[in-house]
């Protein structure tokens, strides 16, 4: 074993680092293309993931908003200005769809919203067999949308449909749940409901399951009930968790299209079910004009952004 020196190795003072005159390190000469080539797979990565975000996501958006100011005839592009939001805007059914979609939005947030969390909350509550009411509740969103949509309407047939054989026992007259204007819509949101409150019901189920436990302990001295502490303790604990909730929840429901073209066949008895969404469809694939199709979506994309502006700011303002 060799003794110990004080002579300094010439490679050591070469492997410190060189400090400025104000302290700083100063980065070794060529650092950053070593620093490239060691993270090259991280970067080919990155790269690639941006381009495809790029090229499925951003890319349409910049095509939608041409598509918005131009018309195509014979295959030729012209700029029409704000023609195709003149068209869309003097569409009769321009008002009825917003109407229609605000009203399942708002069904939407009675029974969407509401459900989910109360599940959640349900579920919490047993000791044993958590995992799999957690799988119980998550099927239906394993399942396709296309065959749960067919199963509720199979569910809603007023011959021989389930639910008409449910209020047959009870001596209720069989309902005409799609066929009619006033239940149709609300029959939707049921078979949406039943389709997406799984993933909901399991992000609320975390949530609660972060609350601390003293909390409902000292709720408990002070003699507080299961609905004070609801009120008092798991509402304002998971407050973050439900605004960011609610407002996906929202923006989802604005853009609902599965549920009512394959229920109804989109419009629906006197256009009770026709959507945002589905005029959109019909302006592109019915009417072929594209532009008032693109038009409509820039309307639907500019307010669906502005209302998450405002409502993200009060929510901010909210916690400050």
């Amino acid at each position: 074993m060799s003794a110990p020196t004080l002579t300094q190795d010439p490679a050591a003072k070469e492997r410190r680092p060189r400090r400025t005159r104000t302290g700083a390190v100063r980065p070794p000469a060529g650092g950053f293309g070593k620093a490239l080539r060691r993270n090259v797979t991280a970067h080919g990565f990155l790269i690639g993931a941006v381009l495809c975000f790029a090229f499925f996501s951003w890319y349409p958006i910049v095509r939608e908003f041409l598509l918005a100011f131009q018309k195509t005839e014979d295959g030729k592009v012209s700029w029409t200005g704000w023609d195709n939001f003149v068209t869309v805007w003097n569409d009769p059914a321009f008002g009825q769809a917003w109407r229609n979609t605000l009203w399942f939005t708002v069904l939407a947030l009675v029974l969407g919203f509401a459900v989910p969390f109360l599940t959640a909350l349900v579920i919490n509550e047993f000791r044993h067999g958590q995992g799999y009411l957690r799988l119980l509740v998550y099927l239906p969103v394993m399942l396709p949308p296309t065959a749960s949509v067919l199963l509720f309407k199979y569910l809603y047939d007023p011959g021989f449909g389930m639910f008409n054989e449910v209020l047959d026992v009870f001596g209720i007259p069989a309902q005409q749940w799609l066929q009619d204007p006033d239940t149709a819509m609300l029959s939707v949101v049921v078979a949406s409901t039943w389709m997406n409150m799984g993933g909901a019901t399991l992000i609320y189920l975390a949530a609660l399951q972060s609350v601390p436990g003293e909390l409902y302990e000292a709720a408990e001295l002070d003699g507080a009930g299961l609905l004070r502490k609801v009120w008092h303790v798991t509402i304002p604990q998971t407050r973050l968790v439900l605004a960011l909730m609610l407002l996906m929840q929202i923006i989802a429901t604005m853009q609902v299209f599965i549920e009512p073209f394959l229920l109804t066949g989109g419009a629906g008895p006197e256009g009770s079910t026709t959507t945002v969404v589905y005029l959109i469809y019909q302006y592109a694939f019915n009417f072929n004009n594209y532009g008032a199709a693109a038009a409509l979506g820039l309307i639907l994309l500019v307010l669906l952004a502005a209302f998450s502006a405002v409502y993200t700011r009060l929510n901010r303002a909210t916690e400050e």
